[in-house]
C-alpha cells in the first residue's frame, strides 16, 4: 500500500494526510492543460479511491490482530502448563530438604550427646594430669636447694613456665606458711623471675615490632600481678622518642592514632590502656612544656597570653583525642586538663585585670611622655564655669584679657593609635575569658569591660576633653578664635565609634542573652553620656567664641559711614563684612571635616542661627541711606552665599528674610507698605519692619512714620 509508510509515522496527523493526497491529485491536474486548476471530479474519485483503500487495510490489519492474538493464547497456556511443573517440582524439593533437615538435627543431637560423654569422661582425666603434672612441679619447688627442671630454665619454654608457676602461686597462697614457708618462697622468687623476664621478653618485641609476639606475652601476664608493669612497659617504650620537635600538641595525635592500632591487636582491654597512655602524656611531656612555658611571670601580658595559647591548644587537643576510646567516663580528658592548669587558672581573672590596667596606663603615660605632658588635676563643675563667664564678661567690659587660657598650641591630647592600642588590649583580654569556668564568663567579661571604659574614656577621653573645654577661647575675644577643639570632638568620635565597633565583636558573644549584657550596656551609656554632654558643652562654648568673635569684629572694625557715605562710592561688600565671611567659610570647611552626620547637622544649625541673630542686631545700630542701604544688601548677600555652605533651610530662610528686611531700607516710601505685606516680610511681626525701616536716615524726612501708622502695633 503506499499509504502505509504515511499512516505507521508518528504522530499520525489525519488532517496532514488528506491534505497531502488533495495536494498530489492537483498536481495531477496541473499537468493536463485541457483542465482546470481544480478538477473537482479527479479530486472525488481520489478520496473514494483513497477510502476503499484504507477500508482494505483496515480489514488486513484486523485479521492481523486476530492472528497475533490467537498466538499469544497458545503461548500463555504453554507458559502456564511449564510453570505449573516447576511448582510440582519444588513442592518435591521441598519434602526433601525438610526430611534432610530432620536427619541433620537427629545426628547433631547424636554429635552433642557423645561429645558431652566424652567430656564427661575426658575432664576429670585432664584435670588428674595437670593435678599431677603441677604436684610434680611443686615437689621440686619443696625439696632444697634450687630448682633444676628444664622447664624453669629454658628460656624457649618461658611461656610453659609462666602458667605452671602462676598455678603454683596461686595454690601457694592457700597453704600454711609454717609447713611450706621455704617452698612458698622459691615460688615467689620464681614468680617474679619469670615475670621479670616476660616483660623484658615483651619490651625486646615492641622493639621488633613483633606484635603476634607482644599480643601473646600480654595475654599471659594478664594473669600475673605486674601486667600493669607490661602496660607501663608498653607506654614507657612507645613516648620514648616521640616528642622530638618543639611542638608537643603536634606530636600527640598521630602517636596515639599509630600506637592505638597496636594496642588493639595486644591488649584485651585497649580502652584501659589508650587511657592511661593519655594520662602519661599529660601529666608528662606536656605537663612539663606548660609548666616551662609559663614559670616566668615577670611579664603579665606575655604569662597570659601563654596561658591562653597553651589552654586553648590543651582543649583542642581533648577534643581531637575524643576519637579514640577511652572507658565511660566522657569527662576524662576535660579532668586531665583541669588538673594541669587549675593552680593558673585560679588567680586568671585577677592577673587579667590587672594586667589591662597595667597596659593601659603604661600606653596612656608613654603617649603623654612623647607630648612631654605631665597629666594633672582638673577642677572642674559649677564654680570652674561661673569663673570663666565672670572672665569673659569683665574681660569684654574692660577691654582686658583676664582669662589665662592655654590652649597647649592646638595638641588635642588624643590619639587614634593608643584608644586602639587599649581596646586591643582589652579585646585580647576579651578572647582570653574563655580560661573562666563557663558560667563565670559573663561576670568576668564584665570586669573587663568596666576596667577598658575606665581607661579608655573616663582616664583618656574625658581627660582629653576637660583639657579641650579649658581650651576653648572666651566668647567677643578680639583674636580670630583657635577652634582646637573641633579636632578633640573629630577624634572623641572616632574612638567611640571604633570602641562601639569592637564591643559589639567581641563583648557581646560573651554576654549575650545574660544579665550582664544589660548592665554592660548601662555603664557604657552612661560614660558616653558624660562625654557627650561635655562634647555639647565644648561645642557650645566653640559656637559661642565663633560668633562672639564675629561680633566683636564687627562692633569695632564696621564703621558708622561705611552706610552713610556722603559722597558716592562703588557698591560693594563692606571689609568688614568680607572679613567675617572668609572667616566664616573656613570654619564652616573645618566644622564640616570634623563632625559627621547629625552632631554636624546640629551644630551647624545652631552656628547660622547665632550668626543670623548676630547680624541682625548689628545691622540695628546704624543708620542707612540709599548708598549705604546698598552696601548692607551686598553684606547680607554675602552672607547668604557664606551660610548656603551649610545646607540648612532654616537658615537660608533666616538670611532671605534679613535680605527682604534691608530692602526696605531702600525702596521708595510709597513703595514700603507694598513690600512689607510681600511673600517673605509677610509672616514677620510689624514692629520688627517698623524698626527696621527707622534705620532708613530719611525716616523723618520723609514722615515716614505717618505712613507707617498701619504697621505699628
Amino acid at each position: 500500500m503506499i499509504y502505509m509508510k504515511e499512516l505507521e509515522q508518528e504522530p499520525f496527523d489525519p488532517e496532514a494526510f488528506v491534505e497531502r493526497l488533495a495536494k498530489r491529485t492537483m498536481q495531477v491536474s496541473v499537468r493536463d492543460p485541457n483542465k482546470d486548476l481544480l478538477d473537482p471530479i479527479a479530486l472525488q474519485e481520489t478520496f473514494l479511491q483513497a477510502i476503499k483503500d484504507l477500508q482494505m487495510l483496515q480489514e488486513r490489519q484486523y485479521r492481523k490482530c486476530l492472528r497475533l492474538e490467537q498466538q499469544c493464547q497458545e503461548e500463555e497456556h504453554g507458559h502456564c502448563q511449564e510453570i505449573a511443573q516447576l511448582q510440582d517440582k519444588n513442592k518435591a524439593a521441598v519434602g526433601m530438604f525438610q526430611g534432610l533437615d530432620e536427619r541433620i538435627n537427629n545426628v547433631a543431637t547424636k554429635v552433642i550427646h557423645l561429645g558431652d560423654q566424652l567430656e564427661s569422661v575426658n575432664t576429670p582425666r585432664s584435670r588428674a594430669v595437670e593435678a599431677q603434672r603441677l604436684m610434680s612441679h611443686f615437689a621440686e619447688f619443696l625439696s632444697p636447694g634450687p630448682i633444676t627442671l628444664d622447664i624453669f630454665l629454658d628460656k624457649s619454654q618461658i611461656d610453659e613456665a609462666a602458667d605452671i608457676i602462676q598455678k603454683l602461686h596461686l595454690i601457694a597462697q592457700e597453704l600454711p606458711s609454717d609447713k611450706f614457708e621455704s617452698a612458698k618462697k622459691k615460688i615467689a622468687g620464681k614468680y617474679d623471675e619469670i615475670e621479670k623476664l616476660l616483660i623484658e621478653e615483651f619490651v625486646v618485641a615492641h622493639k621488633q615490632e613483633d606484635i603476634p609476639r607482644m599480643k601473646e606475652i600480654a595475654s599471659i601476664l594478664s594473669h600475673f600481678k605486674g601486667y600493669t608493669q607490661c602496660v607501663d612497659a608498653f607506654i614507657e617504650q612507645s613516648q620514648e622518642r616521640a616528642f622530638v620537635g618543639k611542638n608537643v600538641f603536634q606530636d600527640v595525635i598521630p602517636l596515639c592514632r599509630k600506637n592505638y592500632e597496636i594496642m588493639k591487636e595486644v591488649f584485651s582491654n585497649p580502652e584501659q590502656v589508650m587511657a592511661k597512655f593519655i594520662l602519661n602524656i599529660y601529666h608528662g611531656k606536656l605537663q612539663d612544656h606548660i609548666v616551662s612555658r609559663l614559670t616566668d611571670k615577670s611579664n603579665t601580658n606575655l604569662y597570659l597570653e601563654n596561658l591562653h595559647d597553651l589552654y586553648s591548644r590543651t582543649v583542642q587537643l581533648s577534643n581531637d583525642l575524643m576519637m579514640f576510646e577511652m572507658g565511660s567516663d566522657e569527662m576524662y580528658l576535660t579532668k586531665l586538663t583541669q588538673n594541669i592548669f587549675q593552680k593558673y587558672l585560679e588567680n586568671y581573672i585577677g592577673n587579667e585585670l590587672r594586667n589591662l590596667k597595667e597596659c593601659s596606663v603604661a600606653a596612656i603615660q608613654k603617649f603623654y611622655d612623647s607630648k612631654s605632658h605631665h597629666k594633672r588635676q582638673i577642677q572642674t563643675g559649677g564654680f570652674q564655669d561661673l569663673r570663666r563667664d565672670l572672665q569673659a564678661v569683665i574681660g569684654t567690659r574692660a577691654n582686658i584679657n583676664i582669662a589665662q587660657i592655654d590652649d597647649y598650641g592646638g595638641e588635642t591630647f588624643l590619639s587614634m593609635e593608643v584608644a586602639k592600642s587599649l581596646i586591643q588590649t582589652g579585646k585580647q583580654a576579651f578572647k582570653r575569658c574563655t580560661l573562666s569556668k563557663h558560667a563565670d564568663q559573663p561576670a568576668h567579661a564584665q570586669l573587663i569591660f568596666d576596667v577598658l571604659l575606665n581607661q579608655l574614656l573616663a582616664e583618656y577621653v574625658d581627660y582629653a576633653l576637660e583639657l579641650g573645654l579649658q581650651a576653648v577661647p572666651i566668647p567677643e575675644n578680639k583674636t580670630q578664635p583657635q577652634l582646637y577643639f573641633l579636632q578633640v570632638a573629630s577624634q572623641t568620635n572616632e574612638i567611640v565609634h571604633y570602641l562601639e565597633m569592637e564591643t559589639l565583636q567581641s563583648l557581646m558573644p560573651i554576654v549575650m542573652s545574660t544579665p550582664k549584657q544589660a548592665e554592660c550596656l548601662h555603664k557604657k551609656r552612661q560614660m558616653l553620656e558624660q562625654i557627650e554632654t561635655k562634647l555639647d558643652t565644648g561645642l557650645d562654648r566653640t559656637l559661642s567664641a565663633i560668633v562672639g568673635w564675629v561680633k566683636i569684629y564687627l562692633q569695632t572694625e564696621q564703621k558708622k559711614t561705611d552706610f552713610k557715605p556722603e559722597a558716592d562710592l562703588d557698591t560693594m561688600a563692606s571689609p568688614a563684612c568680607m572679613a567675617v565671611v572668609q572667616y566664616l567659610s573656613s570654619t564652616i570647611k573645618r566644622i564640616k571635616s570634623s563632625l559627621d552626620g547629625k552632631n554636624a547637622e546640629c551644630v551647624l544649625l545652631e552656628l547660622g542661627i547665632r550668626l543670623h541673630r548676630v547680624v541682625y542686631e548689628h545691622l540695628l545700630q546704624f543708620q542707612f541711606n540709599s548708598i549705604g542701604a546698598m552696601i548692607a544688601i551686598m553684606d547680607v548677600n554675602e552672607y547668604r552665599k557664606c551660610v548656603k555652605e551649610l545646607h540648612i533651610p532654616l537658615v537660608d530662610t533666616l538670611f532671605d528674610t534679613l535680605h527682604a528686611l534691608c530692602n526696605l531700607l531702600l525702596v521708595k516710601p510709597e513703595n514700603l507698605k507694598q513690600v512689607c505685606s510681600g511673600e517673605t516680610l509677610a509672616g514677620l511681626d510689624n514692629s520688627i519692619l517698623v524698626n527696621f525701616i527707622q534705620l532708613r536716615t530719611d525716616y523723618k524726612t520723609q514722615k515716614l512714620a505717618a505712613s507707617l501708622k498701619g504697621l505699628a502695633t
